[in-house]
């Protein structure tokens, strides 16, 4: 990426500018967004569902969930949909606020030399999870295995969960509810780094929460790794590496499992 360029702007928060939300404005987005996430997956499964599933399995709503939320390609396409719904909401909710989308969600080039520090720190915690999991016998990617077996393509799940995901959920946690509550907590000579870290554990604790799909050791890794995107998101002052770095981690984790399965 280009160098990062220098502003007013200090652990990716604007420092100059007053706060799009409230206190309560970011608990209440914070609640909505998550319920927003919840619903575009379902809007997706049944939009995709009615496209994909035979008619005997799409004839009610409980049939389209009940026999698309296992169905790759029903289940690749819904993460794709709320991709879309997702990026459209957040972008509607700054504007509305009267905010500058990327601006607010710091999309921004960084320097080279974070980016890179970045990923070998990415890096280490593949391979000291990758080795935990394999003295634990853990299978944390077997709910894959559904989906892999009944997609029409597998570069439409390779395209779903390694691009269309990282994007919508880096949008919404590391995005505009890591702002909004990080622009709670005014920098200051003696608490610079408190919103960043406040920001950073809630949006992290609530992103491992919602992977329903995981264990409670996967569930754990999760909350690990959103941390280091939540690192890169300080450290860069942009919003572009933690995208990247989410990436890079549903790339090396589908290789493998592709690996596997073939």
């Amino acid at each position: 990426m280009l160098k990062m360029t220098t502003d007013t702007h200090r652990h990716g928060v604007p420092s100059n500018l007053v706060p799009l939300f409230s206190g309560l404005g970011a608990f209440v987005l914070t609640i909505g967004m998550v319920l927003a996430f919840f619903i575009s997956q379902l809007l997706g499964i049944y939009i995709a569902g009615k496209l994909v599933l035979p008619a005997e399995k799409n004839a009610t709503m409980s049939d389209i969930f009940f026999f698309g939320s296992n169905e790759g390609t029903v289940v690749s396409l819904s993460i794709v949909v709320g991709c879309v719904f997702i990026t459209l909401l957040s972008v509607c909710i700054i504007r509305l606020k009267g905010g500058h989308t990327r601006q607010y969600l710091r999309l921004k080039p960084f320097s080279r030399l974070v980016g890179i520090k970045m990923v070998g720190l990415l890096l280490l915690f593949m391979i000291g999870s990758q080795v935990l999991t394999y003295f634990l016998d853990e299978t944390p990617l077997s709910f894959v295995d559904p989906l892999y077996q009944s997609v029409s393509s597998v570069w439409l799940l390779v395209f779903a969960m390694v691009i269309a995901a990282p994007l919508y959920e880096e949008l919404v946690f590391r995005g505009i509810l890591w702002t909004a509550i990080a622009e709670r907590f005014p920098v200051t000579p003696y608490s610079e780094h408190r919103g960043a870290v406040v920001a950073s554990i809630v949006t992290s604790l609530i992103f491992a929460v919602i992977h329903v799909q995981y264990g409670i050791y996967e569930i754990s890794t999760i909350a690990v790794l959103a941390l280091i995107f939540c690192y890169a998101r300080v450290k860069s002052g942009s919003l572009l590496l933690p995208i990247i770095l989410h990436i890079v981690n549903n790339a090396a984790a589908m290789l493998q499992y592709l690996a596997q399965v073939t």
